[in-house]
């Protein structure tokens, strides 16, 4: 069936279409440190041959659909709920052809993703070399993640509270936070900047170094 023609007296048949891929940054804290999600391309053997999990999108795909089974496939990591970051689109980006990737973010704790010989995690600040736009695309992921954790307490629950109950003190809390911010954060600000996404449990640790602290949760109402 041809397609309606448009203004210009073309139907969708006439115009050329580019490939569409997904990638997916996937980022955890792993040893104190923001880490990415990187897979080995099984036909590669050079410097280049690790990068970001992803896939071209299939017909009557949906995105979505497309993220999940690569990281299903290529990643080994199921239940994930990546979100859109933004398209890279420089006709140059891919050397096969024209192809455009929308990028997607997901974060999760470290245990959760398997480590084999093709699939690692690399500090996201250090990555090797990349191919494609895989470095840029990390760097949006990263900047994204800060922001958030600029915003709120541990979003995405990269901590592993020490509590049974999932409580934990400013601090473990404040660690994390560095971890993902790649510095440290002054105490007393962190203190002022988190306090209001917080609730005091009226109880304090044991079992760790110094003196007991408070311990809180995170605010959900």
């Amino acid at each position: 069936m041809t397609s309606p023609l448009d203004a210009a007296g073309r139907s969708l048949e006439d115009y050329p279409r580019p490939s569409v891929a997904v990638d997916t940054a996937v980022l955890t804290v792993e040893d104190g440190q923001l880490c990415v999600l990187l897979v080995r391309a099984a036909d590669a053997d050079d410097a280049t041959a690790w990068r970001l999990p992803g896939t071209f999108l299939h017909p009557g795909e949906m995105l979505s659909d497309a993220v999940a089974r690569s990281l299903r496939d290529k990643a080994g990591v199921t239940g994930l709920r990546p979100q859109q970051l933004r398209v890279f689109d420089d006709p140059q980006r891919d050397d096969r052809g024209w192809v455009l990737s929308v990028a997607h973010l997901d974060v999760v704790r470290a245990d959760r993703i398997p480590t084999t010989a093709r699939i690692r995690l690399a500090p996201a600040a250090d990555v090797p070399e990349l191919p494609f736009d895989h470095r840029d695309i990390i760097d949006v992921a990263v900047e994204a993640l800060q922001k958030r954790y600029e915003a709120s307490p541990d979003p995405f629950e990269l901590m592993e509270p020490a509590e049974p109950d999932g409580s934990f003190t400013l601090r473990e809390l404040r660690l994390t936070h560095e971890s993902v911010a790649g510095r440290r954060l002054p105490p007393d600000t962190f203190r002022r900047s988190m306090r209001a996404e917080l609730v005091e449990t009226g109880r304090l640790s044991h079992g760790r170094r110094g003196k007991p602290a408070e311990l809180y949760r995170r605010r959900t109402d």
